[in-house]
């Protein structure tokens, strides 16, 4: 078997204005980036104004394990599956960080053959968003550091500076740095520290922002420090949110792409669902629901982190809903959430899957508390048995729950048009009436309770006392009335990496709390939450290669 780049490299892929037109957009419609990507004009949006949306259709998953859970995949895989079976359907995706590309994940762009193209461009610098997502934060962090050179008339307070600097790489020596060293003429010394760019507040408010101007009063309403009176300071106090603006005017429009059977596919924002929401623009997914009949996106991670900040933030701002979620499962992940290591998920356990389905059984609940019907999709591995599968489909179907054994990695649509059907099947038979799990006006401590109670399964929360006092700040100043952007390991439903499965007796324990005043959101930090992460012992990026021709080897 080909390996995905080789796969991709191979791919028979239409001019983007070929893609552009079967969405109806027109060549002036976009701005090309070579041959085979676009930006589209977000003149589009007023243009099918009048036209009614698409159904929309989230994919989710059980919580990732090493073993992997192919949720892009099989989103990308399910879009072709539409198409197939005679509907009109666009795909919307997260754009890869540069990060998680040379460090532990690889590409990010699908795989086998259900991937979108091309493949080395949208892992690499793709359209440039990320970059200026990048100068639009640091030119935040300089106009910060230099107000408070140049006499500091708004009264900072240099050990309460908020706002970090950002870079679209995992470098664990920048999270702690010391800044304005060397003397008066290098400005004053203080601690600070880098993100990752993803993490960055800029790219949280790409994906929230309705179109330029919005994206510009957000960038304004950034809380950046507290004054030596301890009031706030806001990006606006500074005057540069033009300016970050200007650097963000391409960047606010979505890219579009296409898959290897040539479905469109707008590729747009990529905040971390751990640090942040996980979800891409709602810009690409309003875009997607106007110029198809079926928009199929995903949010990152397991559904108790992704789905519940697609579901509680980005449906509340973007005013969406739902038809249908689709939750990924492989037999090997659910094996592993079985206790089962991860050399040894080849081998058939019946066992270990009555054990580790209890992650699957819960997120299937998840789903339910939004009053939203789901479809499982088993992504299928060479390596499951007949009875491993038929034992989730009994399991499924013992809830009244639908489900699919998916192959698109192998088959590309092809191999989803059973779950397209099952999903349309889900929707014709269901009334989805979406609904948030708390009120916006609920206080800070009862919407994280109610999240991590109903979602986590946990039986109380705790405070440092550190985070109770950001609460009381946060109530001061009138910015609690936001939801909740909780901010906790991936790999189990409750702050603790090593409880798999559906733990049980757990507390969530919140360390800090931080508000991202002009994504819109409170951010909640449990556990041991990297913003920066760190390269692993061998990283991705030792695998790659271009040779003397150009051709790109190891990406993913």
């Amino acid at each position: 078997m080909k390996s995905d780049i080789e796969i991709a490299q191979n791919a028979k892929m239409e001019p983007i204005v070929k893609i552009a037109e079967k969405l109806g957009v027109l060549e002036d419609e976009i701005e090309q980036y070579g041959k085979y990507k676009c930006k589209i004009s977000l003149d589009i949006m007023k243009k099918n104004e009048n036209k009614k949306d698409g159904k929309l259709i989230l994919v989710t998953a059980i919580n990732p394990t090493p073993a992997g859970e192919g949720k892009s995949t099989v989103t990308v895989g399910l879009g072709d599956a539409f198409n197939k079976i005679g509907k009109k359907a666009v795909i919307a995706l997260r754009e890869p960080s540069l990060g998680p590309v040379f460090g532990m994940k690889g590409g990010a762009t699908g795989g086998g053959n259900a991937q979108v193209v091309p493949m080395e461009d949208i892992n690499l610098h793709f359209t440039g968003d990320m970059h200026a997502i990048t100068s639009a934060n640091n030119l935040l962090s300089a106009a910060i550091d230099n107000h408070i050179h140049q006499g500091n008339l708004l009264r900072i307070d240099s050990r309460r500076v908020l706002f970090k600097r950002v870079i679209d790489m995992n470098d664990r020596a920048l999270r702690n740095i010391v800044v304005g060293l060397g003397g008066k003429i290098n400005g004053f010394l203080r601690e600070d520290g880098f993100n990752i760019t993803v993490a960055s507040e800029i790219m949280a408010i790409l994906c929230m922002a309705k179109d330029l101007s919005d994206l510009k009063e957000r960038m304004g309403n950034i809380l950046v420090a507290y004054n030596l009176d301890g009031e706030p300071v806001y990006a606006k106090d500074l005057q540069v949110q033009g300016a970050m603006a200007l650097l963000m005017k391409d960047a606010i429009k979505p890219n579009l792409v296409q898959t290897l059977e040539n479905t469109p596919a707008i590729i747009h924002g990529g905040p971390f669902a751990n640090i942040a929401h996980g979800c891409n623009s709602i810009v690409a997914t309003k875009m997607a629901l106007k110029l198809g009949d079926f928009a199929i996106t995903e949010a990152g991670f397991g559904a108790d982190l992704g789905a519940e900040k697609f579901l509680n933030i980005k449906c509340r701002y973007g005013d969406l809903a739902p038809e249908c979620v689709v939750l990924v499962a492989t037999v090997r992940a659910l094996k592993h959430h079985g206790g089962v290591k991860k050399d040894e998920l080849n081998i058939p356990s019946v066992s270990a899957l009555e054990k580790g389905i209890k992650n699957l059984e819960k997120q299937i609940e998840n789903i339910k508390e939004f009053n939203i019907p789901v479809v499982v999709a088993i992504n299928k591995f060479i390596t499951d048995s007949e009875e491993e599968i038929k034992f989730i489909e009994n399991f499924c179907s013992n809830l009244g729950i639908k489900v699919s054994n998916t192959e698109v990695w192998e088959k590309g649509g092809l191999g989803g048009i059973d779950l397209a059907n099952k999903i349309l099947e889900t929707i014709e038979e269901s009334d989805s009436k979406f609904v948030p799990i708390y009120d916006i006006n609920d206080s800070i401590k009862d919407k994280i309770l109610k999240i991590s109670k109903i979602i986590y399964g946990a039986d109380n929360v705790n405070y440092a006392p550190q985070a109770l006092k950001q609460i009381s700040e946060i109530e001061k100043f009138n910015m609690d009335k936001l939801p909740i952007c909780m901010a906790k390991t991936q790999y189990s439903l409750s702050d603790n990496p090593m409880l798999l499965g559906r733990p049980h007796g757990f507390d969530i324990n919140v360390k800090e709390i931080n508000v991202s005043n002009g994504a819109g959101f409170i951010v909640v930090q449990t556990g041991n939450i990297m913003t920066m992460p760190g390269l692993p012992k061998v990283p991705a990026a030792n695998k790659m290669d271009i040779d003397i021709n150009g051709k790109i080897t190891g990406l993913f």
